[in-house]
C-alpha cells in the first residue's frame, strides 16, 4: 500500500529543507524546496506563500532571485512536530 504524506509532514519537510540547506545564511531557493518537497512548482509556491503568511518562513527578495529562510516560529513548529512524531511512534503510529 502506498503511503501518502500528510500536509503537516510536507510542511515539516519544507521547513527542514529551509533549515538544513541554508548553509551560507542567505536562504534557500525555490528549486531546493521543490526538490526536497518533492512536489510540483504550482502546488509548492502556493504552500510556500501560506508558510510565509503564517510566519514560518521569511521571504528574502533580491534583484536576481527570491530566497526563503526559516523563522523562529518555524523552528518552534519543527520542534513541536518532532516531539509529536516521536510520541505517535511510541504508540506504533506513523504520521
Amino acid at each position: 500500500m502506498v503511503q501518502y504524506r500528510t500536509q503537516v509532514r510536507i510542511i515539516a519537510d519544507l521547513l527542514r529543507a529551509a533549515k538544513e540547506e541554508n548553509v551560507d545564511g542567505g536562504g534557500v531557493g525555490i528549486t531546493t524546496l521543490i526538490r526536497r518537497g518533492n512536489m510540483p512548482y504550482s502546488r509548492l509556491t502556493k504552500l510556500v506563500g501560506e508558510l510565509v503568511g503564517a510566519g514560518l518562513l521569511k521571504q528574502l527578495d533580491s534583484d536576481r532571485s527570491t530566497k526563503y529562510v526559516i523563522t523562529e516560529d518555524g523552528l518552534k513548529f519543527l520542534e513541536a512536530y518532532k516531539n509529536f512524531e516521536e510520541f505517535a511512534e511510541s504508540f506504533g503510529l506513523r504520521l
